[in-house]
């Protein structure tokens, strides 16, 4: 079995998408062997009001009964948007959303803004994970009209030190986080909290080359497999798993990456 826990529909303002709707999303899990994806609206990330887009995620995922069982939904939400609480509500109790995905840096806030802090604490309340990224796009090739920086960020790429003041604010929410493109390197304090905290991350960013190494160091429970499709191509997120040699990953450690983690922490 396989479980994504990385992937979207929608749009992105700056590059041509393909496979970006639940119809082309199902085709492509179809043909590499994908059984569940954790799906996503790109537009929320773009949409003054986000809740927009997260109808238009209820009603692609309701207009065929074959996404109703393969596409677990999240929802955008802007904790800086007077009426996120309401979306919060409409979203986990009248479209059916099974956890969030906040972008601090495209939505302009901070990470330790009372906001975000109110909606995690929620989201805990509600036993909903909550998914932070990395970066969206590699810097390096972003459009000019793309976040470059923002007043509380120096650069346009986290790595995990800049997810840990979220962490440290509300160290029992269940977190997701994606696309890990840069450093997991913490101060002993911040590495001995995200030690204990409720932790998934997926196999799309390029830190995972070296998955076999974080297995031992982060623990073989908090590695999931994921594409950030489709952003990134389809392959990548799970080669890594498969390329694990013997002595990295037996067959059990690879069963819990490909799906087992994923259904314990989202408890599917």
């Amino acid at each position: 079995m396989l479980i994504d826990i990385n992937a979207y529909v929608g749009h992105w303002p700056f590059v041509q998408l393909r496979h970006n709707t639940c119809e082309k999303l199902s085709q492509r899990m179809d043909k590499f062997g994908v059984d569940v994806s954790v799906v996503s609206n790109l537009n929320g990330i773009f949409y003054k009001n986000t809740q927009s887009a997260n109808e238009e995620l209820h009603e692609e995922i309701r207009s065929s009964g074959r996404f109703k069982d393969r596409l677990i939904p999240f929802a955008v939400i802007n904790p800086i948007y007077a009426g996120w609480r309401r979306d919060l509500e409409t979203s986990v109790n009248k479209l059916g959303m099974k956890g969030l995905r906040l972008y601090p840096k495209y939505h302009d806030y901070k990470m330790t803004d009372p906001a975000l802090i109110e909606l995690v604490k929620r989201a805990r309340d509600l036993d909903l994970p909550v998914a932070f990224t990395y970066r969206m796009v590699d810097s390096r090739q972003r459009s000019w009209l793309d976040i470059d920086r923002v007043p509380y960020t120096p650069r346009p790429e986290w790595s995990l030190k800049d997810i840990m003041p979220i962490i440290r604010e509300v160290p029992d929410a269940r977190y997701m986080i994606l696309n890990v493109a840069n450093s997991l390197s913490l101060e002993q304090e911040d590495a001995n909290i995200f030690k204990k905290a409720n932790v998934l991350m997926d196999t799309s960013g390029r830190s995972m080359n070296s998955l076999g190494n974080l297995l031992k160091t982060q623990g073989k429970e908090r590695f999931a497999f994921g594409t950030h499709s489709p952003l990134l191509d389809y392959l990548t997120g799970m080669l890594r798993i498969e390329a694990l040699r013997d002595d990295e990953a037996n067959e059990t450690t690879k069963k819990l990456l490909r799906a087992e983690n994923a259904q314990a922490f989202l408890e599917i």
